[in-house]
């Protein structure tokens, strides 16, 4: 039932899931459950939104009409038993059996309780004829479909798709000596530098290192922008929207004098809490970024701009359903603005990265492009693909890195992918 409700809050009011499922603050069905029936409605709520365009699919070829317009709770009951028929291991005549249950429960659905029965036990028996027949059917919604081939053509957007069907693996950044924490934690060292964990069962913070401060869990796209300012010991460099403070750590172990700046009081003091677990150290400034200005103008600046979130889809599949091409737009101008400002913060000569985990150009390499064109004192200081061996095709013509989901490949244990990301890196003249 918790699965079910929270589904409607997503689809229908464009909810974002994370807020939901929070032990505190979420949602007051998901507060009052178990933990194994909280780890259960999270599998739920992650299956059904990596495969809902299949599930109603599948779910509408199987009724002899539409339900009516009245329904929308009925649907999302019988969309997250489909899941769990379709997609989980779990026994298929306990997801018929709630979802029964869950119609009999809703005076509007009583009516409609044989029909879900019937509908659910069907789906149970031709269950491997429906999952082939839906392979043809793309995961994702039909306007980011558009965005994706529009961007990277029909093949690659393809490749895109099919790859957020998949968990993200959990990818590690170290202070220092990859390989050897490589070899100590049964990890695969990746091109980027990161540590890729093998799929395991327990806590992160119980493996070694953890504690003492050794690394911290980064995806390994998000890991590149920082490494773009090359050597920093003693250079100053603002990090501008911090939190949760896996950027700052970078750059603070690359021996930066950093100062972060985070909005968010509650955001300020996770980002502190985690440099502390590091023993890393940075000035902390819970500011807006528009308001910071410096005793000094700096010697690099990144900015890992707030963004549509497109590139995360692998951990958060609520964001091809809470967003909409309208965001994008929106939060495309914020990120000039940012980035203008920016650029006012370095010295002649300092550099600007400026990233997000978006796979849309309207967000990446369209807003850079437009900046250029009107900005003659602001140059772009290209990545060499020489530079970095295994990313190259991460690596735009132009000199940008852009990392989709459909990279990497996965090795003998490990799984591949990475998120979605854009970053730049520019010069002021």
């Amino acid at each position: 039932m918790a699965a079910a409700k929270i589904l409607a809050a997503v689809i229908d009011k464009k909810t974002p899931l994370d807020g939901m499922l929070d032990a505190v603050h979420g949602n007051p069905a998901y507060k009052a459950l178990s933990d194994a029936d909280r780890a259960l409605v999270r599998a739920i709520l992650n299956t059904t939104l990596r495969h809902l365009p299949r599930i109603e699919k599948s779910l509408s070829l199987m009724l002899d009409k539409p339900l009516p317009e009245g329904a929308r709770a009925l649907q999302h009951v019988l969309t997250t038993a489909a899941a769990q028929i379709l997609y989980l291991d779990v026994p298929s005549h306990a997801a018929v059996d709630l979802a029964v249950e869950q119609a009999n429960r809703d005076p509007r659905n009583r009516r409609f309780a044989k029909l879900v029965n019937a509908l659910l036990r069907r789906m149970v028996r031709e269950r491997d004829a429906i999952l082939a027949a839906s392979h043809t059917i793309l995961p994702v919604p039909g306007w980011f479909h558009a965005r994706l081939v529009k961007a990277y053509g029909e093949a690659e957007a393809r490749r895109i798709a099919e790859a957020q069907l998949t968990p993200a693996p959990i990818d590690l950044t170290v202070k220092a000596e990859p390989a050897l924490w490589a070899e100590r934690l049964n990890a695969r060292l990746l091109p980027t530098g990161s540590l890729r964990l093998a799929a395991f069962e327990g806590s992160v913070a119980a493996l070694p290192g953890f504690s003492e401060g050794v690394w911290w869990v980064q995806d390994a796209a998000a890991s590149l922008p920082a490494r773009l300012f090359g050597p920093l010991a003693g250079k100053r460099i603002a990090d501008l929207c911090a939190a949760p403070g896996g950027k700052t750590a970078q750059l603070a172990a690359l021996g930066a004098e950093v100062i972060a700046i985070e909005q968010s009081a509650n955001r300020a003091e996770r980002l502190k809490e985690n440099l502390a677990r590091l023993s890393l150290s940075a000035e902390v400034l819970n500011i807006d970024l528009f308001a910071y200005k410096p005793d000094e103008l700096l010697d690099g600046v990144l900015l890992d701009a707030p963004c549509s979130s497109t590139g995360t889809t692998r951990r958060h599949p609520d964001v091809l359903w809470t967003k909409s091409m309208k965001d994008i737009e929106k939060l495309a101008e914020l990120q000039a603005r940012m980035l203008r400002h920016a650029l006012t913060l370095v010295k002649p000569g300092g550099l600007v990265v400026f990233s997000n985990c978006s796979l849309d150009p309207l967000e990446g390499e369209d807003l850079v492009a437009a900046l250029l064109r009107d900005n003659p004192g602001v140059e772009r200081v290209a990545v060499r693909r020489e530079d970095w061996p295994g990313l190259e095709e991460a690596i735009s013509p132009a000199g940008d890195f852009r990392t989709t989901p459909a990279m990497i490949a996965p090795g003998e244990g490990y799984a591949g992918g990475m998120d979605g990301f854009f970053a730049c890196r520019l010069r002021r003249r």
